[in-house]
């Protein structure tokens, strides 16, 4: 019995070895030179569809990393893009689907008055190996559900270097 108290102690790490590995956290976020390339084509996919927009790109935390406007875009896409990105990445869904859920009369509803948020279709998570590593946001085409649409045109240019 003593033989194998002892084999145990010396195998099993000890409480503060334990302690030192569970006081770090370990995550991805997106670099600023992919957000970039995600902002730039999603941009370019609006502008091919006849829409000047804003685009946002923030890390996983909602720190904006990128942005480009097109040259005719309104001056409030640099705003409501960083604000769909930060609300994308801040909840953790897309802007699209948090406006359904942030319905007026719905339980959530309160959501719509936090001073960031922004519950309007454009906002959308990037993830990698199923972790949030970023989001985008886009302001300027003519609905939200464009707006959505750019996002995910951007966010599908930088999937095969993200490794999918």
């Amino acid at each position: 019995m003593r033989t194998l108290i002892l084999t145990a102690a010396l195998v099993l790490p000890t409480g503060s070895a334990l302690a030192a590995e569970d006081a770090f956290v370990e995550f991805r976020t997106l670099k600023p030179e992919l957000a970039m390339q995600a902002a730039m084509a999603a941009m370019e996919h609006c502008r091919g569809e006849g829409y000047q927009v804003g685009v946002a790109v923030t890390d996983r935390s909602g720190t904006l990393q990128a942005f480009v406007r097109d040259r005719f875009a309104g001056a409030h896409v640099e705003e409501t893009a960083r604000r769909k990105a930060w609300t994308a990445a801040s909840f953790r869904t897309s802007t699209l689907e948090l406006g359904e859920l942030t319905a007026p009369g719905t339980i959530y509803a309160g959501i719509r008055d936090l001073d960031q948020a922004l519950a309007l279709g454009g906002g959308v998570t990037i993830e990698h190996a199923g972790a949030i590593v970023g989001a985008i946001g886009v302001s300027g085409a003519p609905s939200p559900d464009l707006d959505d649409t750019c996002a995910r045109e951007g966010i599908a240019t930088i999937e095969e270097t993200m490794g999918f």
